[in-house]
């Protein structure tokens, strides 16, 4: 893991604004790509961290957004997967417009409190909704690259199966003996094949898949707010302790 704090202070490094450039771009969903960036001077970032985007137009207007980093410390560039809003300012660019080669600002890495490392141990405990899947993902590549056999389990609601995103990645991160159990749960529009769950995560279902409280699993949680507010009350109602369970939230914004 690269180093974020500067180099015998013990305190992270101060944000600057730095030209990122983007070298691929995956289409994950109809409505989401993962943009891989090459940042000079990127610090290293934590499994769970985000950042900061800013647009700024030939007139001097500019847009600024925060986006979580979805890959894994490391890796020697960072990714940022983002779901295109219509009437947003900034994700319709990067979701959409975006090409090879273009450039714009970022400034992080940002967070201390979302976050894990392989040190850490388990089990993990992860829950998503939609885009919230990302800086989750961020921590199960960590997982991966580190070797980590800790048990973790993903509980990942989205809304079709052609929403889903990363599935192909998490399908293989989930083999037999890896350590990883990834539940899906569809809340509108299953397959007629479909046979996981059909409904918005709730009380029995995070029974059902999760840890029991005595297990003292690190749990958490990233999506849009009603899903986080619901999820982490839940699992401090069953016998989590507060104190392991850790919220990131979305709601609507400018986009």
């Amino acid at each position: 893991m690269r180093a974020i704090e500067e180099a015998g202070t013990g305190t992270p490094p101060r944000l600057i604004w730095r030209t990122a450039e983007v070298i691929a771009i995956t289409e994950e969903t109809p409505r989401v790509r993962t943009l891989a960036l090459g940042v000079p001077g990127w610090p290293g970032h934590l499994a769970g961290q985000h950042l900061d985007v800013r647009l700024t137009a030939p007139d001097g207007y500019s847009a600024q957004r925060s986006y979580s980093i979805g890959s894994p410390p490391e890796t020697p560039h960072i990714e940022l997967t983002v779901q295109r809003l219509e009437e947003g300012e900034v994700s319709p660019y990067l979701a959409h417009d975006v090409r090879p080669g273009d450039r714009f600002e970022v400034r992080g890495p940002i967070g201390g409190h979302f976050v894990w490392a392989a040190t850490q141990g388990g089990p993990l405990l992860l829950i998503a909704g939609g885009s919230g899947v990302v800086p989750l993902m961020a921590m199960l590549r960590h997982r991966a690259a580190a070797g980590s056999t800790a048990p973790a389990v993903l509980l990942y609601s989205s809304r079709t199966f052609a929403d889903i995103i990363f599935r192909a990645e998490l399908e293989r991160l989930a083999t037999p003996g890896s350590g990883l159990a990834v539940v899906h749960t569809l809340t509108d529009s299953p397959p007629a094949d479909w046979t996981g769950f059909r409904r918005r995560i709730d009380r029995a279902m995070i029974e059902t898949v999760g840890f029991p409280p005595d297990a003292k699993p690190r749990c958490f949680i990233c999506g849009p707010t009603g899903l986080v507010e619901s999820a982490a009350r839940t699992l401090v109602e069953i016998g989590h302790a507060a104190a392991l369970v850790k919220t990131e939230r979305f709601g609507p914004t400018g986009g």
